[in-house]
C-alpha cells in the first residue's frame, strides 16, 4: 500500500473525531435571558435560538428551598435550617434544543448554583388513539453550601446535587405552550438521599418545542389548578345569569297568564247571581 495512502487513512479517525466534536458544540444553541423585560421583578425570560429562530422559551418564577445544618447554641447538636434561594435574573443561560429532547441550563452566582431543566416528546396513550406529547422528565439542581450570601454558619458545607425521581411534570399536547400561574412544588433528593430541596414554580410559560413564530409561543394549555380556579371565579357569575334568567321568564310567564285570563269572562261566585246571568 502507497505510504501517503496509509497515512491518510490513519488521519481518518482523527478528522472523524474532529467532526464529532465540531457536531457537539454546534448542538448547543444561542441563548438569550430577556429578563429584563419582564414587568415581574422575580420573573425570568429564556430563550434559545437555533439559526435565528426560536426553539425554545421559557418564562417563570422559581425559588429553592434547601436544608442545611448549623450547629445548635451548645455547639453540640446540629439543628436544621432552610435557604430560600432565588433565581438570579442576571444568570447565565444556556440551552439545547432537539426533535424530542430539549435542556435549559440555568447559572448563577459564578456557578455556584446551576439549575437544570429537561424536556422530552413522545407519545402518549389516549382512551381514543396516541398523541404526541411533551413533559418535564428531569431536574437537576447543584449547590455549594459553603456559598455564605444563603447559608448562614453551614456545618461541614460542601458542593452537593439534587434530582427528581421519576419525574413527568407539565404534561402538554404537542405543538403546545404550558401555561400556570399557580405555584407549583417539585421535590428534589439529594445524592446522599438524606436531604429533600423543593423547587418552587411559579407564572410558568413555557414551550420547548415546535414553536411557529419567533418570540412567540403558541397556544396554551393551562394547568388543571388554573382550570379550576378559573371556573370558581366564573362559577358564581354564570349561576348569576341562570337565576336572573329565570326570575324574568317567570315574570314574563305570569304578566302574559295574567292578560290572558283578564280578557275572559269572570263567573261570579255567589250562585245566587246566576239569574242575573243572561
Amino acid at each position: 500500500m502507497d505510504v501517503r495512502l496509509r497515512a491518510g487513512l490513519l488521519r481518518v479517525p482523527g478528522l472523524l473525531c474532529l467532526v464529532h466534536a465540531l457536531a457537539r458544540i454546534g448542538a448547543e444553541q444561542e441563548v438569550e435571558n430577556l429578563s429584563g423585560l419582564s414587568t415581574s421583578p422575580g420573573k425570568d425570560i429564556l430563550v434559545v435560538r437555533d439559526n435565528g429562530t426560536t426553539c425554545l422559551m421559557a418564562e417563570f418564577a422559581a425559588k429553592l428551598m434547601v436544608p442545611y445544618d448549623v450547629s445548635a447554641s451548645n455547639y453540640v447538636d446540629l439543628i436544621t435550617e432552610e435557604a430560600e434561594i432565588p433565581l438570579s435574573r442576571g444568570a447565565e443561560v444556556r440551552g439545547k434544543c432537539g426533535t424530542t429532547e430539549s435542556e435549559l441550563q440555568i447559572s448563577w452566582l459564578d456557578k455556584v448554583y446551576t439549575l437544570k431543566l429537561y424536556f422530552v416528546k413522545e407519545g402518549h396513550n389516549t382512551t381514543k388513539r396516541q398523541e404526541a406529547v411533551w413533559k418535564m422528565n428531569k431536574i437537576q439542581f447543584v449547590y455549594d453550601s459553603s456559598e455564605r450570601t444563603y447559608f448562614k454558619d453551614a456545618v461541614n458545607p460542601g458542593k452537593h446535587t439534587a434530582n427528581s425521581h421519576h419525574l413527568s411534570a407539565l404534561l402538554t399536547p404537542a405543538g403546545k405552550s404550558y401555561e400556570c400561574q399557580a405555584q407549583q412544588t417539585i421535590s428534589l433528593i439529594t445524592s446522599d438521599h438524606q436531604r429533600t430541596v423543593t423547587l418552587l414554580l411559579s407564572e410558568v410559560r413555557i414551550q420547548p418545542f415546535d414553536i411557529r413564530a419567533d418570540f412567540v409561543f403558541s397556544e396554551e394549555h393551562k394547568c388543571p389548578v388554573d382550570e379550576r380556579e378559573q371556573l370558581e371565579e366564573t362559577l358564581p357569575l354564570i349561576l348569576g345569569l341562570i337565576l336572573g334568567l329565570m326570575i324574568v321568564i317567570t315574570v314574563c310567564i305570569y304578566h302574559i297568564h295574567h292578560k290572558l285570563t283578564a280578557n275572559q269572562v269572570q263567573l261570579p261566585r255567589d250562585r245566587s247571581q246566576y239569574k242575573h246571568m243572561g
